[in-house]
């Protein structure tokens, strides 16, 4: 199995030759107090020309007048107000299908931009008009955005395909979104997020824009600052674990199997993705069935599921560490070995994709 090109083109930065004009689509829900906050990010951006469409679906918290308060304030804003709530999904198409700029953003109302991401971006794809899609790192923060010191840009440009690839390999979504730029013409291909994949509609959304564009990423710099509250902590529990890994499988099996035809590998691809999967899966499992204590419970639950997902997994190594663990075989000091590993695992893994994006 061959997944080519995982590192990308590296290569410097360059500046904007003009003023490319972008639209940041802004959807909102009952997040009236973050709004102000998200939308200034957006018109503060330098060298853009910029205009922002709020899409308020039907809040209950004052998030439509205050729609309409900040677009009286600012020619380039335009509210558009839902009589009735009709769902993420939904909300962003409607946002997205009224965008008029060379380049499009989605981005949350609880989100905000990073000074100088929209110019970094654009720069990418006027250079590389191949390119429809450019993310870069977004951190994380709850209440107050954080200082972050400039760093030097450079970038990394994939062929579609082999981003895919990177994808795969790894198994998980590499971009969280409001880091993402997208070429509207990409876009208009695209016709917007999938109703029928609601938990992993953005990677979707990503997969489709690299089978018919390159990507592009902005090494170094932060682009965008990605809140972490109540409504959107990371998983913390088995069947939310479960409900994630599922759906990201999904979103594989029909990129490769269905609506990407032009794939030249979908085999390779749809194999390692499930593979990487199904190891995430009994990692995890590993890591409950240690903090089980070894009971039976949800380590059965996403064991069985990698199991299904790849089952050549059932032969390896790893497998058989979950089952000894799951039959109460291991000592107090290697379960605690074993949650050392699991930590620095996902740490080294958190250092290299902040670093290259994959």
């Amino acid at each position: 199995m061959e997944i080519r090109n995982s590192a990308g083109q590296q290569m410097a930065a360059a500046r904007l030759q003009r003023r490319p004009s972008v639209s940041v689509v802004i959807p909102c829900y009952n997040y009236a107090r973050f709004l102000p906050e998200a939308v200034n990010s957006a018109l503060e951006q330098a060298d853009v020309e910029v205009d922002v469409v709020i899409v308020d679906d039907a809040s209950t918290d004052g998030g439509g007048q205050l729609a309409l308060d900040l677009a009286s304030a600012d020619p380039r804003i335009r509210p558009i107000l839902h009589g009735k709530n009709m769902g993420h999904i939904a909300t962003y198409n409607d946002g997205l299908s009224r965008t008029t700029g060379d380049y499009v953003v989605l981005l949350s109302a609880d989100d905000v931009l990073a000074p100088g991401s929209l110019a970094r971006s654009t720069a990418l794809m006027e250079s590389h008009p191949n390119v429809g899609l450019v993310y870069g790192f977004a951190q994380e923060f709850s209440e107050i955005v954080p200082f972050s010191p400039g760093k030097r840009a450079s970038w990394s440009v994939w062929q579609g395909e082999d981003w895919i690839g990177v994808m795969c390999r790894r198994g998980s979504n590499i971009i969280m979104n409001p880091e993402a730029v997208l070429r509207r013409s990409v876009m208009e291909q695209l016709s917007g997020y999938r109703a029928n994949m609601p938990h992993a509609a953005d990677m979707d959304l990503w997969l489709r824009a690299a089978a018919i564009s390159g990507v592009g990423r902005i090494n170094g710099p932060v682009q965008a600052y990605y809140r972490v509250h109540g409504q959107n902590m990371h998983l913390t529990d088995f069947s939310a674990t479960l409900d994630d890994i599922r759906a990201r499988r999904e979103v594989f099996d029909e990129i490769c199997t269905i609506s990407v035809p032009a794939l030249t590998r979908p085999h390779q691809l749809l194999n390692a993705a499930r593979k990487a999967l199904a190891i995430e899966a009994v990692r995890a499992a590993i890591h409950l069935a240690d903090t089980e204590n070894g009971q039976l419970g949800g380590a059965t639950v996403l064991a069985d599921f990698a199991a299904q997902t790849d089952p050549a997994i059932t032969t390896s190594r790893l497998w058989a560490s979950y089952l000894r663990r799951s039959n109460g075989g291991s000592s107090i000091a290697e379960r605690s070995l074993s949650e050392l590993l699991y930590r620095w695992r996902w740490s080294l893994q958190w250092r290299r994709w902040r670093r290259a994006g994959i």
